[in-house]
């Protein structure tokens, strides 16, 4: 079975980019209560949050991006940034590693939690 792995980083703006559509969705969804300016007003606070609660996460992961180490791909050549031990490339979905434990081992996004430290 053939997971589809991506970068970190592109999965946090993803997220991020979902939270302003929800936002979106909940303040159309007030329109539909226009006879009651409480629940409209409910409604587009709502939305307003999510999309407050996106400018947070991509103010976060901009910041995280910062801290990251940027690497050449081997395989597309491109610069990419990785977060934690194993990651993929952003461009061509490489699996990535800077610890010579995990060299050769089949790429495992668990490698990143504090359990599976030592790579077994």
């Amino acid at each position: 079975m053939a997971t589809k792995y991506s970068s970190k980083i592109n999965k946090i703006r993803t997220f991020a980019l979902s939270l302003i559509f929800i936002g979106f969705i909940v303040m159309y969804g007030g329109i539909f209560f226009r006879s009651s300016p409480i629940l409209m007003t409910i409604f587009m606070i709502l939305g307003l949050l999510f999309i407050i609660a996106s400018t947070v996460v991509y103010f976060w992961i901009g910041m995280l991006s910062t801290k990251t180490v940027q690497v050449v791909c081997p395989s597309c050549g491109k610069p990419t940034k990785m977060l934690g031990r194993v990651d993929m490339c952003m461009y061509c979905r490489e699996s990535l590693t800077l610890d010579p434990t995990l060299e050769g081992k089949e790429f495992d996004e668990s490698y990143n939690r504090k359990s599976k430290k030592d790579g077994n």
